[in-house]
């Protein structure tokens, strides 16, 4: 039997293996522990041989590092841990964004700061050579140049504020004494009127010229709501005038000779200057008889959080947007927000040197975000804001951005007198005589339009959302630069309270019209009167007024007819079609002859804003409405519904693809009245061109003339049968009610005209 092997014994004839021992060293030394422990090792033998050499360098470079910097070396090492904390918790896209939004006066004012921290260091004598460098000795004039760094760093971080500060102690320097007050001379007044107790400023010296205003002509059925209060012509003073002495309010008990004393002292305020505007015997109003409202400054810290709210929330969505453009308007802000990119990743699984598993994320594609994205988030955008409503405007044209319209907090008054004395509107009125001046967009730009362009205009909106202030405004730009030979209104005020106060003016072709049956004899008549500009123009060989005014001058001239209906839902109830018929009519032909409408409703339904009348009002205005359904009727898109009312509006010119928001002007009753009564001053009874008395014949004739050809076949079957109605009419002679309505009314006059005619041969 062979011997068994004993497995533990070892072979005498096995080599020890060299090469696995050796294997197991590199594995040692290739753990990172044992590398890194024998650097250490290494570092402290070659420290612990060069200690005494080091410990000299060390103090040598700390002497003369404390010597060139003192106790500032604490603040350039505090500085430099405040920058490298800012760039470690990600703080360097926040810093470069106000970099970019104009805020290195801030930065320079740290500078300026921390240079006077230094300073006063080297006072004490602890900042080092370079804190001597910047006092230049511990004397008056280190003191002097450490509060000229205050001063910088103080002018640096407010420069505003210092402006302000520095110009109001100008003028209080250069202010003159006070005089005491000489009391006025005693002159006549009239009877029921008194007088305020101001005291006046020593009166001017008279023009080589002066301007002698006509006897002034104040019709008694116009009594304003109220005079020129006291608080108007204090906030708004005249530098080169004498002060307004009609302060008082009038009262309904006010009698023509009130009313004729305040026109007069309005005239010595704006009317008597040196300088007037003359026009064709006309003299024009001075700007300073509106008034200037204050411009309302924003925070523009307020609205870099609103963007930072905006992109938080947004990318809370998973939408990656970045705001570039931050334009403040008076009512609303836009936010030009750039959509971002949507990028596909996909995971890479890999194995580094230790063999654990990482996890690589890797880009394949990325495409831009889509507009509905963003739009689709309004309401989530107005719950992060704390917003009533935003408005997006996707895109905003001719930008690549989308404008999203946050309501600002406090919101400011456009007055009138701003938006005219802007570029934008006095290149629009150096065109044409009727520009008007709308308002402010959401970026603070000034809009203006030109009514001879429009051709027409349609407002509407609900009640109380500035209608009627766009109406007045509209007025008041076009008085403040045309004369009556240059245009005419002709208003209809249903409500007989909003359009009334114009009445005194010389630019009215005939009063106010409060009267709806008047209101359609004077459609008729202005369908007429384009015709019969139609035929002037024909036999001139001219094109258009234009060309008929253009070498023309005074009384020769054709002016402009300027029609304004205050609700013309009012003028719909009481003849649909005929109404209907006539302004379509007008709208499509009245264009050359100078006659333009200015149509205003508050009723924005399909029954009143028809089909034929949007297709002829190109140029649509509207203000705050109720439901999205009346916006699509006014403006054939949404959006009007978020309104803020008081003025703010979307504007949809002819050239314009989108409408357009704006805050309309505001115009004032005391600057109402002042404009009233300074044309009232210049009223000249040649000047009234049409009477609504001398119409009603013209008119009734036009009515005659027009009689229905079916009249004399309603005659034949009256004469047949005794007793006829409207609906036997149409039975008989297959026609609609309003005509056999019409024709039915017609039957009726005339047997009423037959029975008086009858009893007076009696």
């Amino acid at each position: 039997m062979a011997k068994k092997k004993d497995k533990f014994k070892p072979d005498a004839r096995a080599k020890p293996s060299r090469k696995s021992s050796g294997g197991q060293l590199f594995r040692l030394f290739a753990l990172s522990w044992v590398r890194w422990l024998a650097l250490i090792i290494l570092v402290a033998a070659l420290l612990y041989w060069q200690q005494s050499a080091i410990v000299t360098w060390v103090n040598n470079v700390l002497l003369k590092t404390l010597e060139l910097f003192g106790w500032g070396l604490v603040l350039s090492m505090l500085a430099l841990l405040i920058i490298i904390g800012v760039i470690l918790r990600k703080y360097l896209l926040s810093v470069a964004r106000q970099w970019k939004l104009n805020l290195w006066n801030k930065w320079l004012a740290g500078v300026a700061f921390f240079a006077t921290i230094w300073g006063i260091l080297a006072l004490f004598d602890v900042g080092g050579r370079i804190g001597m460098n910047i006092i230049g000795g511990q004397n008056t004039e280190g003191v002097l140049r450490v509060l000229g760094l205050v001063f910088l760093g103080i002018v640096l971080m407010a420069p505003k504020a210092c402006w302000h500060a520095l110009t109001a102690l100008v003028s209080w320097i250069a202010r003159p004494p006070e005089k005491e007050p000489t009391p006025p001379p005693p002159r006549p007044v009239s009877e029921g009127y008194q007088p305020p107790l101001r005291p006046p400023i020593e009166p001017r010296r008279p023009p080589a010229e002066p301007v002698k205003p006509p006897e002034v002509i104040v019709p008694p059925e116009i009594i304003p709501k109220r005079g020129i209060s006291a608080e108007t012509s204090e906030a708004h003073p005249s530098t080169d005038a004498e002060p307004a002495t009609a302060t008082a309010e009038s009262t309904p008990d006010q009698t023509p000779a009130d009313l004729k004393q305040v026109a007069q002292e309005v005239w010595k305020k704006y009317g008597e200057s040196p300088t007037p505007i003359m026009v064709d015997g006309w003299q024009l109003p001075p700007i300073d008889i509106l008034d200037v409202a204050p411009e309302t400054e924003f925070s523009q810290a307020d609205n870099n959080q609103r963007a930072q709210l905006i992109e938080d929330a947004l990318a809370s969505y998973g939408v990656e947007v970045k705001v570039m453009q931050i334009n403040a308007g008076p009512t609303v802000t836009q936010f030009g927000v750039e959509p971002g990119w949507d990028r596909k990743v996909k995971e890479i699984k890999e194995r580094d040197k230790d063999g654990n598993i990482q996890v690589r994320r890797e880009e394949v594609t990325k495409t831009r975000v889509k507009v509905e994205r963003i739009t689709s988030l309004a309401n989530d955008l107005a719950l992060a804001l704390a917003a009533p409503s935003i408005r997006i405007e996707a895109p905003v044209p001719g930008k690549s951005v989308v404008g999203i319209e946050v309501p600002n907090r406090i919101s400011s008054v456009v007055s009138l007198r701003n938006v005219i004395e802007t570029n934008a509107f006095q290149k629009t009125l150096a065109k044409s005589k009727l520009g008007l001046a709308m308002g402010k967009g959401a970026g603070g730009e000034a809009v203006a339009g030109d009514l001879t362009r429009m051709p027409h205009l349609l407002i509407a909106g609900a009640t109380g959302s500035g209608k009627t202030v766009c109406l007045n405004s509209i007025i008041c730009c076009l008085l403040m630069h045309n004369t009556p030979s240059d245009i005419k209104f002709i208003m209809v005020d249903p409500k007989r309270v909003e359009l009334t106060p114009f009445n005194s003016i010389p630019h009215l072709a005939t009063p106010v019209i409060v009267d709806t049956k008047k209101a359609l004899f004077t459609l008729r008549w202005l369908n007429e009167e384009m015709d019969k500009r139609y035929q002037i123009l024909a036999r001139v060989g001219a094109r258009n007024i234009e060309a008929y005014n253009r070498n023309r001058q005074g009384d020769e001239r054709m002016p402009f007819l300027i029609l304004i209906i205050d609700e013309l839902a009012d003028l719909m109830m009481a003849g649909f079609d005929e109404v209907e018929h006539i302004i379509c009519h007008l709208a499509q032909m009245a264009r050359a002859t100078g006659i333009h409408l200015v149509v205003a409703t508050q009723r924005p339904s399909v029954d009143v804003v028809t089909g034929l009348i949007k297709a002829n009002f190109p140029t649509r205005v509207s203000f705050a409405v109720t439901s999205q359904v009346d916006s699509r009727t006014i403006l054939d898109i949404g959006g009007a519904e978020k309104l803020l009312g008081k003025g703010d509006m979307l504007y949809s010119p002819t050239e314009a693809a989108k409408p357009k928001r704006l805050q309309g002007c505001y115009v004032s009753d005391p600057e109402t009245e002042r404009l009233v009564y300074f044309w009232s001053n210049q009223r000249r009874d040649e000047a009234a061109a049409l009477r609504l008395d001398e119409l009603l014949p013209t008119i009734a004739s036009m009515g005659i003339a027009r009689a229905d050809p079916l009249l004399d076949a309603a005659r034949q079957l009256a004469k047949e049968h005794k007793h006829i109605s409207t609906s036997f009419l149409q039975r008989r002679m297959h026609i609609g009610y309003p005509r056999a309505a019409r024709i039915m009314d017609q039957l009726q006059e005339e047997g009423a005209e037959s029975a008086k005619n009858g009893e007076e041969e009696e």
